[in-house]
């Protein structure tokens, strides 16, 4: 009997697995630089990814954007028209929509429905059955959190809008995510399709003076696509990058060069990817839910603390004998010669006392100037820290009090092939963000991503939200600190549902 119910269970387990539903997939892209804008260091293309099985048929978008409306070249009706368009030609329902941009600062066509939706035509024109798979790679080489933990309590950032704090009040750096997932598709004769990989980090690492460029992932596809060959295509994900930028950003002794991050990044998916297998028939699984964050209620008392520190800075000021150029080179000597700064030091040493000691009171006189010098510097960029935080405090006091009420609806959409699970969000999420999700879903590795379906400014933790410092996370944002349990209970929840 024994024997005979393992057969039975064989034959059945066979026969479900020759008639369940192929994984189909399909894969299209166009370029979306406008080469009309200016220079262009490399393109940037929209991606499609088109999976179906069964009566379940869903797109990721992948865009070489900043974002999906609000800022940059993208309106915001570009994400209902599409998924309307999508919906009456292809009958593929608007939540089955997934639009991702990688953040790069190209300059991209701004009407972009047209290019998108030819893409869409050709993946889903050419869907054919595939096997999945998934990796979890590491990389630490290529990005810093951009969040200084200083001496004083507070947090800083590190932006190329103004200048660092200086090295002596910084304590301590925030982390980052060093995880890379990874999915693999294969046809079924093995060769590749597409893979799709996700990663945390800001893509700001090309200077603009360069021209439009998709940064470092846009560098990591081409890279990841020439070896694949046959095709295939390779679609990057955002991570939670909030506050992660490109290791070394903010060096002005370095020529800032996206392209050997992203062969890193590249290389590091291709030897991951190498190692996996892949199974025809996975999963295919869609879940979204509304969550509706609350708005920030202390603009104005925020607004009113940086201005009075404004105020209080600018008053501390202290006037001084000195422009720079003669601050420049005072400071100098006193750097390089600190015995003997003013004269050569046989000055210093002749038996000449009136004269010696007149040295002596010109190089302490210098070194008072010197200290209200560099002292009037820190303050300065203290001061356009504050000034260009504040100016986000009041754009976003006025976007709240516009609003009808204290909170606003956000999408998140949960995605499951194979066992590559997806959670995303709108917003510019920090990386503890993700971190906080990945550790309460549980010991299976899940990924969560920022700057999809739309975009709602910076999504930073509850504790960044009470930081006196005034990072842009901090300020950028139209989000009550209250906002960060309700995210991580929602993600977590319909991770889990997948």
């Amino acid at each position: 009997m024994r024997v005979s119910s393992l057969l039975t269970s064989f034959f059945v387990a066979t026969a479900t697995f020759l008639h369940a539903e192929p994984l189909e997939g399909g894969t299209a892209k166009v370029e979306i630089t406008d080469r009309k804008a200016g220079p262009v260091n490399d393109p940037s293309f929209a991606k499609v990814l088109a999976l179906r099985k069964g009566d379940t048929t869903i797109l990721l978008i992948t865009l070489d954007a900043v974002a999906i409306g609000e800022i940059g070249r993208i309106p915001n009706s570009f994400l209902s028209s599409l998924r309307h368009r999508i919906e009456t030609e292809f009958q593929v329902s608007p939540k089955h929509v997934i639009v991702t941009a990688s953040h790069c600062h190209a300059t991209v066509q701004s009407d972009l429905l047209t290019p998108v939706l030819e893409a869409v035509r050709t993946a889903v024109g050419h869907l054919s059955p595939v096997k999945a798979g998934m990796a979890l790679a590491q990389e630490n080489r290529i990005s810093e959190n951009r969040r200084l933990k200083l001496k004083d309590g507070t947090e800083a950032d590190m932006r190329r809008a103004y200048a660092l704090p200086s090295d002596n009040a910084v304590e301590a750096v925030g982390l980052i995510d060093a995880d890379v997932g990874i999915l693999k598709l294969e046809r079924l004769d093995g060769t590749p399709l597409a893979l799709v990989y996700h990663f945390a980090c800001h893509p700001i690492m090309n200077p603009p003076s360069r021209g439009s460029s998709a940064d470092f992932p846009g560098f990591a596809s081409r890279l990841i696509e020439d070896a694949l060959g046959t095709g295939a295509m390779a679609f990057f994900v955002q991570g939670c990058a909030g506050d992660i930028n490109p290791v070394r950003y903010k060096e002005a002794s370095t020529v800032p060069d996206a392209e050997p991050l992203g062969m890193l990044l590249g290389s590091t998916v291709l030897r991951a990817a190498a190692a996996i297998r892949t199974e025809p028939g996975a999963a295919l699984v869609m879940a979204n839910r509304e969550l509706s964050v609350p708005t920030a209620s202390n603009y104005k008392s925020r607004i009113e603390r940086v201005e009075a520190e404004i105020q209080t800075l600018s008053h501390s000021l202290k006037p001084t004998n000195i422009n720079f150029k003669a601050f420049f080179s005072l400071f100098v000597q006193h750097r390089i010669w600190p015995e003997a700064p003013s004269a050569h030091i046989q000055s210093y040493l002749h038996d000449q006392s009136q004269g010696r000691a007149m040295l002596h009171q010109q190089d302490a006189d210098n070194k008072v100037l010197i200290d209200q010098y560099l002292q009037n510097i820190e303050t300065m960029e203290k001061l356009t820290r504050l000034n260009t935080n504040l100016a986000l405090l009041k754009k976003h006091l006025k976007q709240v009090e516009a609003m009808s009420a204290h909170s606003f609806p956000t999408e998140l959409c949960g995605i499951r092939v194979g066992n590559f699970k997806l959670v995303t969000f709108p917003g510019e999420l920090t990386v503890e963000i993700g971190l906080g999700v990945k550790k309460r879903a549980g010991p299976e590795p899940v990924f969560v991503a920022g700057y999809t379906n739309g975009y709602v400014y910076y999504a930073p933790t509850a504790a960044q939200l009470k930081n006196a410092g005034y990072a842009q996370e901090d300020c950028d944002t139209l989000l009550s600190p209250d906002w960060h349990s309700s995210f991580e209970d929602a993600a977590v929840s319909l991770l889990k549902s997948l």
